[in-house]
C-alpha cells in the first residue's frame, strides 16, 4: 500500500489524487475542526480527524488506546485511520480537506517522548498531500478543554509548533490561517486552495473579532 502510494505521489498526474488533498492541521482547540466542519458543510468533501474519533471509540468500550494509555498504541490507531482516509480520499471528486494527516502522527509521537517507528516515518514519506498545508495557530480566545481534549493552554502551544516541525521536515509549505471567523476562514481557504488566489492578514484583518 504504502510503495503504491509514494509512486503515485511521485507522478501527480495519477489517479490517488494527492494534489487535491489539502491538510489543516494545528494545535487543539485553535479552531481547526471547526472549519472543517464549516467547510464539509459547504459541500467539500472532507475527511475527518483521527484522534478525537479514536479517543471517543475508546472511551465507549474503556479500551487502552487511549493517549493517556498507550500513546504509541494510540498512534498505531490514528496511522491505520489515516491510510482508509487517505484511501478513500482517491474515490472523491475534487479538492478533499483533511482534518490533520499522517505526519501529525509523527508530531504527536514527538511531544510524547516516544520513539517513531519507521513505517511511521515511511508512511508519513509515502501518503503524501498538497505541498500547501494550512495551519490553525494558537487563539487563546476560543480555547478550551473538552472530553477529548485534555491538553493545556501550554500543550496546545508546543503542539502547534511540534506541527510546523514536522511538516517543515517532511517538505511542505505552511499557511497560517488568520485568527478570523468561521466564515473567513472558510474564504481565506478557499481562495488559496480551490481559486489559486493569494490571501494575507492584511485582506482579512478587517474580519478579525475582538480579543482575537
Amino acid at each position: 500500500m504504502i510503495d503504491s502510494v509514494q509512486h503515485d505521489a511521485q507522478n501527480p498526474g495519477g489517479d490517488t489524487g494527492v494534489h487535491r488533498f489539502c491538510v489543516i492541521t494545528g494545535g487543539p482547540g485553535a479552531g481547526k475542526s471547526t472549519l472543517i466542519a464549516a467547510l464539509a458543510q459547504a459541500g467539500h468533501a472532507c475527511a475527518e480527524e483521527a484522534g478525537r474519533a479514536i479517543i471517543q471509540d475508546q472511551l465507549r468500550s474503556d479500551g487502552p488506546a487511549l493517549p493517556w494509555r498507550s500513546p504509541a498504541l494510540f498512534a498505531e490507531q490514528m496511522l491505520g485511520w489515516e491510510l482508509r482516509s487517505h484511501r478513500w480520499a482517491q474515490s472523491q471528486q475534487g479538492r478533499v480537506f483533511f482534518d490533520r494527516g499522517v505526519p501529525d502522527i509523527i508530531g504527536y509521537l514527538r511531544l510524547s517522548g516516544c520513539d517513531i517507528p519507521a513505517h511511521m516515518s515511511r508512511a508519513a514519506r509515502a501518503l503524501r498531500y498538497l505541498r500547501q498545508v494550512f495551519i490553525a495557530p494558537p487563539w487563546r480566545t476560543i480555547f478550551q478543554q473538552d472530553a477529548e481534549r485534555h491538553q493545556s493552554w501550554d500543550e496546545a502551544v508546543r503542539t502547534y509548533e511540534a506541527m510546523v516541525d514536522v511538516y517543515t521536515e517532511y517538505g511542505y509549505e505552511l499557511i497560517e490561517l488568520p485568527r478570523v471567523s468561521v466564515e473567513g476562514r472558510v474564504g481565506f481557504v478557499r481562495d488559496i486552495a480551490l481559486r489559486g488566489g493569494i490571501a494575507t492578514a492584511e485582506g482579512v484583518r478587517s474580519m478579525t473579532p475582538p480579543g482575537g
